[in-house]
């Protein structure tokens, strides 16, 4: 890394690094997961910490909400282009502080500025309408910034998720607070620096790092008009019952449990390449990886392909290997999940726990060090497995086999989950049966990872979201806007009804 990493990671607070209020303030350790050395420390904020923030982002507003759209959009544009300039070294600080491979990595990078590239088109997106209602009177609509908000985000994408709402946020007029995972605190912390060097003033972006009385403090102070969450469902459903209890628009996406559904007339090469990139890219750390597969009967030859694909994939941080999971609790929390559905009958055709130091003295030389789990492929004959229901977050394939459409789609829409569903398959018709059938907010055809692109924005159903809208695209643009309605008349109508 060309930059010095700091040693201890602060807060950035009104443009500038801040000790926690509270001197006596914790500090965690920041792993590399590939290793397991400490290459950071990075401190635990509390409520003083967030309310300082607030205060730098009240006397920010007037000034950053004043500026037109335009000026706005201009200074996005500026960090847009400053980003990719510093691109490979945030590639260097994700692959360090996160453990996915490089090129995921820079996708990573390049899908955050993609929301970025979107934010700068808002000028010609936020126009509102104006039209002459009655004789005289003129009805106008306008969106106007909701003043103070939070984004609180998880580890699994450093930047990317940041991005999802930084972007647009900052371009509507707002300014926000963000509380980054401590477990991955060094990409925003550096990206903070640039966003005011590209000319974000102090106070209209800021970090407050910490834990649970962060989130608890952002969630409940009175001048944060608006939050969103990503991680897991239990907190997410915490979250958006705490600031819904305050009257907060809240948008708050949890875990998810993806099935794809493979028919027998699907591409063999293209639907087992997919589905081996879908469950083992970013080490299945995301919760739009397909760690369920439904296949509609017995079809022994993408089975094959499946595990043959996986079987070659190699550990390590560089295009193409799948990478360590995030720390040893994660690592373990997937190795039982394997461990139990061996025990109940579960057929293991591919198995993960060779990489694993404690489980095989003869793993990767690479896995020696820090947390390894391998691509693992399992064959179910219950549907209720806890493998084939739960979310795991990590690189582990569960397969059932179904004896029809019918069955398929009952199974997909009786999750508790909703955030995505994808069908493979070679027939319009087919995948038109199923898309219409899915309850889950984003679908697939012949998509392994059924993200969508701006200007369509991203949100999930059921316990996959909760609260207001979709984040990223013009569901962002929504979220971060309140609409005003004016009505105006300058002259007296020249004749009069009920309405002027």
């Amino acid at each position: 890394i060309a930059r010095k990493m700091a040693t201890k990671v602060k807060n950035w607070i009104n443009g500038a690094y801040a000790d926690p209020v509270n001197a006596g303030a914790e500090w965690l350790d920041v792993d590399n997961p590939a290793t397991g050395e400490v290459i950071a420390k990075v401190c635990v904020s509390s409520a003083a910490d967030v309310d300082a923030a607030v205060k730098a982002a009240k006397e920010a507003f007037t000034k950053w909400s004043d500026m037109t759209v335009k000026m706005r959009a201009g200074i996005m544009f500026k960090v847009y282009h400053l980003l990719n300039e510093h691109a490979q070294e945030l590639v260097d600080l994700i692959v360090k502080e996160h453990g996915k491979n490089r090129a995921e990595a820079l996708a990573e990078v390049q899908k955050g500025l993609e929301t970025a590239e979107y934010a700068c088109a808002i000028p010609e997106l936020i126009s509102g309408r104006t039209q002459e209602v009655s004789r005289g009177v003129y009805c106008q609509d306008r969106r106007d910034p909701i003043g103070i908000v939070a984004s609180i985000v998880p580890f699994n994408f450093p930047m990317m998720v940041p991005f999802w709402t930084l972007p647009i946020a900052l371009v509507c007029g707002n300014c926000m607070i963000l509380k980054p995972s401590e477990k991955v605190p060094l990409t925003m912390n550096r990206v903070a620096e640039l966003l005011q060097k590209a000319g974000v003033p102090p106070g209209v972006f800021q970090i407050v790092n910490g834990t649970k009385d962060a989130v608890e403090a952002i969630c409940d102070h009175p001048a944060i008009r608006a939050v969103t969450f990503v991680g897991s469902t239990k907190i997410a459903e915490l979250v958006a019952k705490r600031c819904r209890a305050l009257n907060k628009r809240v948008l708050a996406l949890g875990g998810a449990k993806n099935n794809l559904v493979v028919a027998p007339d699907r591409h063999l090469d293209m639907a087992s390449s997919d589905i081996v990139a879908s469950f083992t890219g970013c080490t299945g750390q995301r919760c739009m990886a397909a760690s369920a597969m439904l296949s509609l009967g017995h079809q022994q030859d993408i089975l094959d392909e499946i595990v043959r694909k996986a079987g070659l994939m190699q550990p390590g941080q560089e295009a193409g290997q799948v990478g360590p999971v995030i720390d040893k609790m994660s690592a373990d929390r997937i190795l039982r999940y394997i461990d139990e559905a061996e025990k109940a009958g579960v057929k293991i055709l591919l198995d993960g726990r060779t990489w694993v130091k404690e489980r095989n003295p003869n793993c990767p030389e690479v896995c020696k060090k820090g947390n390894w789990v391998g691509p693992t492929v399992m064959l179910h004959n219950n549907r209720n497995d806890p493998a084939l229901k739960d979310e795991i977050f990590g690189p582990v394939l569960s397969i059932l086999e179904v004896h029809s459409r019918e069955e398929a789609v009952e199974i997909q829409n009786s999750s508790v989950y909703g955030n995505a569903a994808s069908i493979y398959t070679g027939s319009g018709a087919i995948a038109e049966w199923f898309t219409k059938r899915f309850h889950s907010g984003m679908l697939g055809v012949n998509i392994g990872v059924p993200v969508p692109r701006e200007p369509f924005s991203f949100g999930g159903s059921q316990a996959s979201k909760f609260g207001d809208m979709d984040i990223t695209g013009d569901g962002g643009m929504e979220f971060f806007t309140e609409r005003k309605k004016i009505t105006t008349k300058w002259t007296p109508p020249p004749d009069k009804n009920w309405m002027n």
